[in-house]
């Protein structure tokens, strides 16, 4: 019984010994999502293409919006000394167009949101595939992308991943 304890004892501490070996050459990194999303190229550039495909219809919908509210100051400030037959035909022009501006705004939010959507899918895609690069080269053996609670600053890798990105800037 003695020599058994003994044994175990000594392949427990064999295992300890050989778990602490292992963990120091293990490589670890992490990025910063929020980071990469706000400082990459690429994201950069995508938000400079949303502003440039929805901002003419943003300018637009504020206009109407605008004119919208003069009109509504207009019969507020107006509307007892004007005929009845003008009054009406106002109110019944501007529950109409506010309809249409409303719908308008909800398909603008709508499409917007799409092609966000469809550009951040294709950044995710590049950070992706520029932590893999990164991996590969400098042989990690694990690198976190999101959901980090804590992590030594030894550790992170965005500088690089932003440098990888910058060198593959592709914005489709």
């Amino acid at each position: 019984m003695k020599n058994r304890s003994i044994l175990l004892l000594a392949l427990l501490l064999g295992l300890a010994v050989m778990t602490t070996v292992t963990a120091a050459e293990l490589k670890f990194g992490f990025v910063d999502a929020a980071r990469l999303l706000e400082e990459s190229p690429q994201a950069q550039a995508s938000s400079d293409i949303l502003k440039k495909e929805f901002s003419e219809r943003e300018e637009r919908i504020t206009k109407e919006v605008k004119d919208l509210k003069a009109i509504e100051e207009r019969l507020a400030r107006d509307g007892a000394i004007m005929a009845e037959a003008e009054r009406s035909k106002l109110g019944t022009d501007l529950l109409g167009r506010q309809r249409k501006v409303r719908q308008e705004q909800q398909a603008f939010a709508e499409d917007l949101g799409n092609r966000r959507n469809e550009m951040m899918a294709v950044l995710q895609q590049q950070i992706q595939q520029a932590i893999v690069a990164i991996g590969k080269r400098d042989h990690f053996d694990l690198i976190l992308y999101q959901g980090i609670a804590y992590a030594n600053d030894g550790l992170d890798i965005t500088g690089q991943v932003l440098d990888e990105l910058k060198k593959t800037n592709k914005v489709k």
